[in-house]
Order: structure tokens, then sequence, then C-alpha cells
């Protein structure tokens, strides 16, 4: 009986590590060691990996909120913020003033002028009642000596022009299946040009120039 309780809790024991690592997995959008497109935000002693700015992902991870802002839509997810771009999503940094309900699972504080900051991936926050948090410009005295590199620009979303007078319905069809289609191609899902350059021949093969 002893023994079969003891087999019982190293069991558990294992089945919550396991979980633990899945979860810590799906915070930093993959594992970071030896990943390229990850840096180390060491800022304030913050200590987090997280995907460069620029970087393009074909999917939002499992649960990203939608944020609204300026007329368009940004999704977050553990620290990094998102864009649309040509049916993928690029990494961006937030513009300041948009809300977020949630602060970071993992975050540093620092005070200045006796005003609590919150800080994560570059991103600076300052309380907002009633709305959550907003994203703030870097307070004056901000650690810049471990700043990140600047980010990458993201280069604009592709405009569709049919060539043929296909419907937009037909079009944004099209485009999904031209997106599916670039993610098969080698080295596609690791370098945004290469995806956007087998979209672009595929949607030309179905009639439409890209720009």
């Amino acid at each position: 009986m002893r023994k079969s309780l003891i087999a019982a809790t190293l069991l558990l024991l294992a089945c919550a590590g396991t979980g633990a690592m899945a979860q810590e997995h799906d915070h930093h959008l993959g594992p970071v060691p030896g990943r390229a497109h990850f840096e180390l935000d060491a800022r304030y002693g913050h200590n987090h990996y997280y995907p460069s700015r620029g970087y393009v992902y074909g999917a939002l991870p499992h649960g990203a909120l939608t944020v609204t802002f300026g007329g368009g839509n940004y999704f977050y997810h553990g620290g990094v913020w998102f864009r649309p771009w040509g049916g993928r999503y690029v990494v961006v940094a937030p513009p300041f003033g948009v809300f977020l309900p949630v602060l970071p699972a993992d975050y540093a504080t620092i005070w200045v002028g006796g005003v609590p900051y919150y800080y994560a991936n570059g991103v600076y926050y300052n309380a907002a009642p009633g709305q959550g948090y907003v994203v703030v410009a870097p307070p004056p005295g901000a650690d810049v000596s471990a700043a990140a590199p600047p980010p990458t620009p993201a280069a604009p979303e592709p405009i569709i022009y049919p060539r043929n007078n296909q419907s937009a319905a037909q079009t944004e069809a099209d485009r999904r299946d031209c997106n599916s289609w670039a993610t098969t191609q080698p080295n596609a899902m690791a370098d945004a040009k290469v995806f956007q350059r087998a979209t672009e021949a595929c949607m030309d093969g179905r009639g439409y120039t890209v720009r």
C-alpha cells in the first residue's frame, strides 16, 4: 500500500513538472535556447527571452488577446505584441496609449518620481484605473544601457489587385489558399521574404498583381 502511494505521488509530481514546462514553452512561443530570432531582455533583472521585433509567425499563440487601437487590431500574448501582416502576424512594439486589461505574467517594477512603472519586453506600462494598464513612453532615467537593438522594421502589408475582376470574397479565398501553400515551401516559415515571394507567385498564377 505504501509503495503504491509513493508511486502515485511521484507520478503526480512528474505530471505537474511536465505541465509547468509546457506552460513555459507556450509563454515564450517556443523553446528559447538556440533560437536565432529570440533575444534576452535583461533590463532591470527581467531576464526573459522574447521573439525579435519584425519576426513573422504563421499563426497567433493560443489564447492571444485582441486589442483594438487606432482603427486597427493588435494581438497580445505573454508580453509579446503582434499585428496582422499578409495573412501572418509580425512581432511589433505596441503604440503608446494602447490599453491592456492585465500585465504580462512576468514583469519588473521600477519607481520613477514616486510612480510605479511595469516593464516587460522593452515596453513600459502604467496603471490605468478602470481600464487595466496603458503602454507609456520610457520614463525619465529609464535604463537604456541594456536596451535591445532597434526593432527591425516590418515590411508593409502587400496590396492585392485582381486582374480578372475577381470579387472580394474570391480574392480573400485565393489569398488564404496561397498563404497556406506558401507555408509548405522550403524556409518559408523561417524567412518572411521567402514566404512573401511564394505567396506572390501563387497569386500571380491565379490572376492577381501583388505590390
